[in-house]
Formats: structure tokens, C-alpha cells, sequence
């Protein structure tokens, strides 16, 4: 079980990037596209002209790479929180359906599930943006398609067991519409492990995100993310312009674990098993 003190820190670090995110425009101290060549590959700590001082230095085209990391927060968490609405939107009706009706209904819905998970994804991806064009849009519905299967098949599995419990059966015998036993009956006893699907794959999707963006499939160039700012210090690299790579990448992996840990401390909290109960003894005291 994930200490308590780790769940403290990650959820500190998310209100940053959410806090970055939201009100980004307004603490940042200068544009995000504003360049200025006079003070291209300028060292953090650097104090530029007309009062400007760059904290974290700026990139190759005399950008404030600490401006464009807050901006950046912004895509990385709309597009991580999005594409889960939508995979999981997707994903948690297409479950619900299969695993309550089955038959052939089930067999068509697992089959294109299957039938997704046989291509690697990031090609998928590509092949999709590439159609598409890049997008903030684009971006979330390629990512959001891409995650429906995993919730699908979760759903689908505790479907098939609460279908016939005898709640279940009592909500049938009052006369209760499929519908209301789908979604007001089932649905709300499953929430649980979706919850920790859900903040497991903001992660993966965040990182999904940066590395399209990286290779130039993500958002527009005017639009700063954290992969697009890896993908302008390539160059550099060799230069030994380290600032450029560091903190968009320090952001991308801090962010990330925060939410794994998250998740890990909701699959622990929400599992009856795992919580141990009040005044229950301890491994220790039991030994």
C-alpha cells in the first residue's frame, strides 16, 4: 500500500499543474510565442532587455521557456482529461452493453476491441493525425478512441457478474425500464475501478500527447506543449543548451508519476480488501 505521505505530494504537484494550467495566462510573465533573437539560447537567471528576466532562459527563438511550460500545462491537462471523457464515455457504454445483453452483441463489441488492440496504438495514432491534420481536437477524439477498449472490457467483466445479483433481480421484479438497470442499478457499483483506470490513463495519455507532439503529429506549432518543446531542443542538445529538455521533461515525468501514485493510492483505497479496518491489528502485532 502507497504511503500516505506519497498520495500528499502528488496531489500537491497535480494542484500546481492545475493551477499552472488555469491560471497560466495570467502569471506568466511574458507571451509563450513572443521571440526575441537578441536573446535566443539565453541561460536561465538571465535578465533580457526592457525589464524582461528570464527564469528558466529561453529556446531557440528567444522564447520564454517558462511561459511556454505554463501555457503548455494547459494542453497537457485538456487533452489528458478529455480524451479520458471521451474513451470512457465510449468504453463504458459499449461495456455496460456487451456484458448485460451478451450473445452477439457481446461477440461484435469484444471482436472490434480485439480487432484495435492487434495494431500498436502510437501507429494508430499517426495514421490518424496524419489523415486529420494536427489539432487540439483532433488530438483528443485519436486519443479518446484509442483508451475506449480498456474501460470496455473492464465494464464488460463486472457486468457479467452483477447482472445477476439479486439487486439486480429485485430492480426486474418493480418493473424497472433496461435502461434504469444499466445505469442506475450496475453502473453506480462500478465506479470504483474506473475511478483508478481513469487516473492511471490521464498519465499514459499526457505521455501519448507529448510524444505525438514530439514528432510533430500533436498540436500546431503555435500552440506550446511540453512534447513540442522536446521536439525544439533536439537541436540544441549537443550545444549543451540542457534548460531546453529539462523542464518540459521534468514536467512530463513529475505529472505523470503524480498520477500514477494517485492511482495506485485510489486502487488501495476503494479495494475493501486491501483497506484494512478500524482497529484491525497490524502485520506486525500480529506476528
Amino acid at each position: 500500500m502507497v504511503q500516505a505521505k506519497w498520495p500528499l505530494l502528488a496531489l500537491f504537484v497535480l494542484l500546481l499543474v492545475v493551477f499552472a494550467g488555469i491560471f497560466g495566462p495570467w502569471i506568466s510573465p511574458l507571451d509563450p510565442n513572443r521571440q526575441d533573437i537578441m536573446m535566443r539560447l539565453a541561460d536561465p537567471l538571465t535578465e533580457g532587455r526592457r525589464n524582461a528576466f528570464f527564469l528558466l532562459g529561453t529556446d531557440g527563438l528567444g522564447r520564454d521557456v517558462l511561459s511556454r511550460l505554463l501555457y503548455g500545462a494547459r494542453i497537457s491537462l485538456l487533452v489528458g482529461v478529455c480524451a479520458i471523457m471521451v474513451g470512457g464515455t465510449i468504453g463504458v457504454v459499449a461495456g455496460l452493453v456487451a456484458g448485460y445483453f451478451g450473445g452477439w452483441i457481446d461477440d461484435v463489441i469484444m471482436r472490434l476491441g480485439d480487432i484495435q488492440l492487434a495494431f500498436p496504438f502510437i501507429l494508430l495514432a499517426i495514421m490518424f493525425l496524419v489523415i486529420l491534420g494536427p489539432g487540439v481536437m483532433n488530438i483528443i477524439i485519436v486519443l479518446g478512441v484509442g483508451q475506449w477498449v480498456t474501460y470496455a472490457r473492464i465494464v464488460r467483466a463486472q457486468t457479467l457478474s452483477l447482472r445477476e445479483k439479486e439487486y439486480v433481480e429485485a430492480a426486474r421484479a418493480l418493473g424497472d425500464s433496461t435502461f434504469l438497470i444499466i445505469f442506475r442499478t450496475i453502473l453506480p457499483n462500478i465506479i470504483a475501478p474506473l475511478t483508478v483506470i481513469a487516473s492511471f490513463n490521464v498519465a499514459s495519455v499526457i505521455l501519448s500527447e507529448a510524444s505525438l507532439s514530439f514528432l510533430g503529429l500533436g498540436v500546431p506549432p503555435s500552440v506550446p506543449t511540453w512534447g513540442a518543446m522536446l521536439a525544439d531542443s533536439r537541436d540544441q542538445l549537443m550545444a549543451n543548451k540542457w534548460w531546453l529538455a529539462f523542464f518540459p521533461g521534468i514536467a512530463i515525468v513529475l505529472t505523470v508519476l503524480s498520477f500514477n501514485i494517485l492511482g495506485d493510492w485510489l486502487r488501495d483505497f476503494l479495494d475493501p480488501v486491501s483497506r484494512p479496518w478500524p482497529n484491525s491489528p497490524t502485520k506486525e502485532q500480529e506476528q
